[in-house]
């Protein structure tokens, strides 16, 4: 185990047991705020129109460059019109054809689940276990997807969506997307090691992650901390605290890129808001 100290913690969030986690408080409240319009000043406002290329890979006729190949040999048609202008877009009601076909965009679909243990982030299992997607089949006529994963007995926030762009969007490192978990520990935990999470910790691979805010719950003896990072590691938290030399019993995502479980039941899913999926976009 390898532990770096290189400098004081920054000042964390507060992740009062009772206040964050019993009464959907704290971090969903600051969610919700977010979504609030203050007086005098208007909501953003986003277009619907798409480039032409997009709208037929979202179509499942090709990728995003091949469509551009497409356009320039002249056999995509935009309300009969032959279309050879790159970053034309398409408006909502417009008429695409390709190679005279009728093309029709699928709808995109966004569905929040607030995962429960025992349940595989995975379309299919060969050895037969649960996956998530049995718990979102009735979400949608659409095949949708789980964008990033969640391992078997983490529990809380996960995203599902066919809409392709904004999934690469939210799990490329680049974007940083915030996480928010709630951790449960086998062994009460201190303080230094709370200085070592925020400062960087090695993991069984060597490479070096840290957190961006870690505090231990109040009233939790010690055992429970709040963190949130953005590395998209796989099993990044259970990995830093097993670098440090603890088990995590329990582990659950609050709050993914913004959104929360909050009045959604462990096992359930709801569809995200056109407001949430807007802001989404915008990060």
């Amino acid at each position: 185990m390898k532990l770096y100290i290189m400098n004081r913690p920054r000042k964390g969030k507060s992740f009062d047991k009772k206040s964050n986690h019993s009464k959907g408080k704290g971090h969903s409240q600051k969610f919700d705020n977010r979504f609030k319009k203050k007086k005098g000043d208007p909501l953003p406002s986003f277009s619907e129109e798409v480039r032409l290329n997009k709208f037929l890979s979202n179509a499942g006729i090709c990728s995003r460059r091949e469509a551009d190949v497409l356009i320039k040999t002249g056999v995509v048609e935009v309300n009969g019109k032959i279309i050879t202008e790159m970053g034309f877009k398409v408006k909502p009601g417009d008429e695409v054809r390709y190679d005279g076909a009728l093309i029709q965009s699928e709808k995109k679909q966004y569905v929040l689940l607030n995962k429960p243990r025992n349940f595989i982030t995975t379309m299919d299992d060969p050895q037969g276990r649960k996956t998530v997607m049995s718990l979102v089949k009735n979400a949608c006529k659409e095949r949708i997807y789980p964008v990033g994963r969640l391992d078997r007995n983490t529990t809380g926030v996960l995203l599902f969506t066919n809409d392709g762009d904004l999934a690469k969007r939210l799990t490329h490192p680049r974007y940083e997307v915030r996480k928010i978990y709630h951790a449960e520990l086998n062994k009460p935990i201190g303080q230094e090691h709370i200085e070592a999470i925020l400062s960087g910790v090695e993991l069984d691979d060597g490479s070096f992650v840290k957190a961006d805010s870690a505090e231990i719950v109040k009233d939790s003896r010690n055992r429970e901390v709040g963190l949130e990072l953005h590395s998209g590691k796989n099993r990044v938290v259970r990995r830093i605290f097993e670098s440090l030399g603890f088990e995590v019993s329990k582990l659950d995502r609050v709050e993914f890129g913004g959104l929360t479980k909050k009045d959604v039941p462990r096992g359930t899913w709801r569809h995200l808001t056109k407001q949430e999926v807007d802001f989404l976009k915008m990060k």
